[in-house]
């Protein structure tokens, strides 16, 4: 599987996961000129910043793959995010999602695994 299907089946995944998890999905891989964010979900008043990571094998440790600058870059673009919906009254939190093995379709969901320097 290339690397581009392999990043979509897996926010797909994780789409229906924070779905059945009463989310609602507001973006699928929102860019802008700093980066990009894979999904952004919200729930109640909480906006929900989610980096997905799949991989077919796990020749590495999936939680060391979003590097302190890909975290820097992910939190550039969900300010942009926020100021250009208006969203300033909602909370925020940055998750990463890591999926190995799609076949077995195992999400390992990580809450809160950084935090914004400054948001």
């Amino acid at each position: 599987m290339k690397t581009k299907q392999l990043g979509d089946k897996g926010e797909v995944l994780v789409a229906d996961y924070l779905k059945k998890e009463k989310f609602r999905i507001i973006a699928r891989n929102y860019r802008q000129r700093n980066g990009e964010i894979d999904l952004i979900a919200s729930r109640d008043d909480m906006i929900v910043f989610v980096e997905v990571k799949a991989r077919t094998h796990s020749s590495f440790d999936l939680s060391e793959v979003v590097s302190i600058t890909k975290q820097k870059r992910i939190v550039a673009c969900a300010r942009h995010f926020i100021v250009e919906h208006k969203m300033y009254n909602s909370s925020y939190r940055f998750d990463v999602a890591l999926l190995e093995n799609l076949q077995t379709e195992q999400i390992v969901y990580i809450k809160d695994a950084f935090a914004p320097y400054e948001l």
